[in-house]
């Protein structure tokens, strides 16, 4: 007997997430041309689950969709990462505020995991991991903070962040960096100084956006 076919909703699921995975870990470049039917091909569906992934990918900001063009990866520009930065200074510095207020311990708990896990993939050479690490560990402060608003437009910029992550941050020494900061910041969270850890938060974000602006092309 033949396995039952999946439902489309599943297909499309699937085929969302492979195609996200390929843009957020580079292996679609910035600007690429999109085309259902060689995604299709690729992934081995039909092409109504690529253009029901891509249409949701849009709203995600990771493809743009241009009627009579076509569809392309996202491009990055100094605006864009002033722009995500900015954005992320605003949510994360509440996010940290309401998760270090209301479940401090478990907050404490996540990041010093999340750190020691870092601290190993660095010491590794695992780039990737350590990537996605840095992300849980941001990703921490909107899963504590008990503000689903906070945690939905995190969501709305996550992967354009990890984006930037994969291709922005390939140094070695820049990934030292990041790992000092977020120790930094947990420090503060140890000894209950929500101030200091926001600050440090504040200003390992803006290091960030320095690091990225200059990488940019000029």
């Amino acid at each position: 007997m033949s396995p039952a076919p999946r439902p489309r909703g599943s297909l499309t699921t699937e085929t969302l997430r492979e195609i996200r995975r390929r843009i957020v870990e580079g292996e679609l470049q910035l600007g690429e041309a999109l085309s259902e039917a060689a995604l299709a091909a690729l992934l081995g569906v039909s092409k109504t689950p690529v253009r029901e992934a891509l249409v949701q990918l849009k709203r995600e900001g990771l493809v743009a969709i241009y009627p009579q063009r076509g569809t392309f990866v996202f491009q990055v520009d100094k605006d864009m990462v002033r722009d995500l930065c900015d954005f992320r200074r605003v949510l994360e510095g509440a996010a940290l505020q309401r998760a270090g207020s209301q479940a401090w311990g478990q907050l404490v708990d996540a990041l010093e995991r999340c750190v020691k896990q870092m601290n190993d993939a660095l010491a590794h050479r695992e780039a990737a991991a350590y990537r996605h690490l840095d992300a849980e560990f941001h990703g921490s402060l909107f899963r504590l903070c008990g503000n689903a608003l906070l945690a939905e437009a995190h969501e709305a910029i996550e992967f354009r962040v990890q984006s930037l992550r994969t291709r922005l941050s390939v140094a070695p020494e820049a990934n030292e960096a990041t790992l000092a900061e977020h120790t930094s910041i947990v420090g503060a969270l140890v000894k209950r100084d929500l101030g200091r850890a926001h600050d440090l938060l504040m200003a390992h974000i803006c290091k960030t956006e320095a690091n990225y602006l200059c990488l940019l092309p000029r």
